[in-house]
Order: structure tokens, then C-alpha cells, then sequence
């Protein structure tokens, strides 16, 4: 997006207000999800004993927790206090603050590796937050970034989506407006994303797995209590707009029923790339 100031301020706020109130329901229903990620995200970035790496947007600490086993001296910060709180109650020997990746709180080449699980999606400014990360590394450190794969491909978020459209539901007047959500899914867009700050021998990887849930419900309340902008989506329309909402998701979830589960694709892309020189 290329919005004025005052509209990335406002997404900013949105954003980081959003997930005060999200970080258990995030835990619980995204947790075993997203902690998939961690070990594959961390071997991107080349974490090892000793490496000095920053973790952004740490929410509840799970890429955290696997640096800190490592051996690796871990520094981690998000922008919602209620996520730091999480994390630090889990990991009292690991540091976190609460900072925003937009404006990191860190001296030049004070780390060998940066990491983000899932960041791309809840920033206003990418370019920004990719060319701060450029700042803070060392020559030749590392950057590796988690994103969801597009919702054709990755249907934990698609069959929403998919419902989204087929209701013809709209954002509502008020909630700020931030980049596409699926911007950063496509390789070209994730490639241009470090290239422009500098980054060369970026590559990407594909991760795919499937993700069982009990019925309909599961998914519907882990996808509107996990999230900032989808609940806000959702929750905001009128109450009619939400029924047809449910009933649509409830129908394109039916057709992920296996032995009286859901069994659910998901897909996810790890971009990394190493710095230049300054």
C-alpha cells in the first residue's frame, strides 16, 4: 500500500491494540502451527551456538525457545506487551521487549541473524521493517522470513477467504486499511522484498503439511479468536453479513471431512537472504 503516513500510523495502532487481546487464543489455536516452523526458520538463518539473533514479532516465544536451546544469545521483542508477558513467563532466562520491527531499538551490525515468523502479514511497511533488519546485521548476517503460502494453496486461511468472497463482504468504514494480507505469498514479491534492501542469494522454501481439526467450529472460532485483521473483518459486519459468512465456511469446510475430522492443507514459504555489504 502506498498510504500516507497517517494511514500506516493508524494500521500500526490497529495492529498492535489487535493483539493485546490475542495472545492466549493465538496460542492456543495457531501455537502448534506455527511452531512447526521454528527449526526450519532458525536452520534459514544459520542458528547455532553462539550466533546473536533477533527474533521479531515473537508473540507467545516459540522461535524463541528453539534459539535459546541452540545455544544461540536470542534477543526478542513484539509490538504487543500481553505477547511479551506470554513469552517471558515461559522463558524467564531468554530476553524480550516490547519494540516495534518498524523501528527497531538496536545499534548497527548488533546481530548475526534476524528472524520473523509471520511478521509480513501485520506490518504496514515491509520495506521498512526489511531495511531496518539490513541496518542491524552484521556483513554477511542472515535474514530469514515466514509467510503464508496464498490461499489457493494454504487452506487454513483460504476456506475463509473463499467465503469472504462468495458473500461479497466488504471491510467495513473504520478499520484501518493495510496492504493485501497474501501480499508477500508470491516468490517475485518476496524476492523484490530483500532485494530492495539490499539482500542477495535469497531463497526460498516451501513447507507443507496437513493440520487435523475436530469439526467446523474449531477452525471458525481459532480463525476469528487467533487473528487482528480476519476477526476484524468478520466481527464487524452487520449480523446478517455473518450469518451468511458461517453458513458459507460451514459448506466449504465440509468437503475437508475425513473420518469425522477436518484435515486441513496448510502451506507456508521461508524467504532468506544474506546482507551485502553497507
Amino acid at each position: 500500500m502506498s498510504g500516507s503516513m497517517v494511514e500506516l500510523d493508524a494500521f500500526r495502532m490497529f495492529e498492535a491494540s489487535g493483539w493485546e487481546q490475542k495472545a492466549d487464543p493465538y496460542d492456543r489455536f495457531f501455537g502448534p502451527i506455527t511452531d512447526q516452523v521454528a527449526e526450519p526458520l532458525l536452520d534459514a538463518a544459520s542458528v547455532g551456538p553462539g550466533i546473536r539473533v533477533l527474533d521479531l514479532a515473537t508473540g507467545p516465544g516459540y522461535v524463541a525457545g528453539r534459539a535459546a536451546k541452540r545455544g544461540a544469545n536470542v534477543f526478542d521483542i513484539d509490538i504487543a506487551a500481553a505477547m511479551v508477558a506470554l513469552a517471558s513467563d515461559r522463558l524467564p532466562t531468554v530476553t524480550f521487549q516490547v519494540a516495534d520491527a518498524e523501528e527497531l531499538p538496536f545499534e548497527r551490525g548488533a546481530f548475526d541473524a534476524v528472524v520473523g515468523n509471520f511478521i509480513l502479514p501485520d506490518v504496514g511497511d515491509a520495506d521498512r521493517v526489511v531495511a531496518d533488519c539490513a541496518r542491524v546485521l552484521v556483513v554477511d548476517g542472515t535474514l530469514a522470513l515466514s509467510m503464508w503460502e496464498s490461499p489457493e494453496r494454504n487452506r487454513l486461511f483460504g476456506v475463509l477467504t473463499d467465503a469472504v468472497a462468495e458473500c461479497s463482504a466488504e471491510a467495513p468504514a473504520g478499520l484501518p486499511t493495510g496492504p493485501p494480507f497474501f501480499r508477500y505469498s508470491a516468490d517475485d514479491a518476496l524476492l523484490s522484498l530483500l532485494n530492495r534492501a539490499g539482500f542477495e542469494d535469497v531463497e526460498i522454501e516451501r513447507i507443507e503439511f496437513t493440520r487435523r481439526f475436530a469439526n467446523s467450529d474449531e477452525l471458525w472460532g481459532g480463525l476469528i479468536g487467533g487473528t487482528v485483521r480476519i476477526s476484524a473483518l468478520v466481527t464487524s459486519q452487520p449480523a446478517a453479513m455473518r450469518r451468511r459468512l458461517r453458513e458459507a465456511f460451514d459448506r466449504l469446510v465440509a468437503a475437508r471431512v475425513v473420518e469425522d475430522c477436518l484435515e486441513i492443507p496448510v502451506s507456508i514459504k521461508i524467504v532468506a537472504g544474506r546482507k551485502r555489504l553497507d
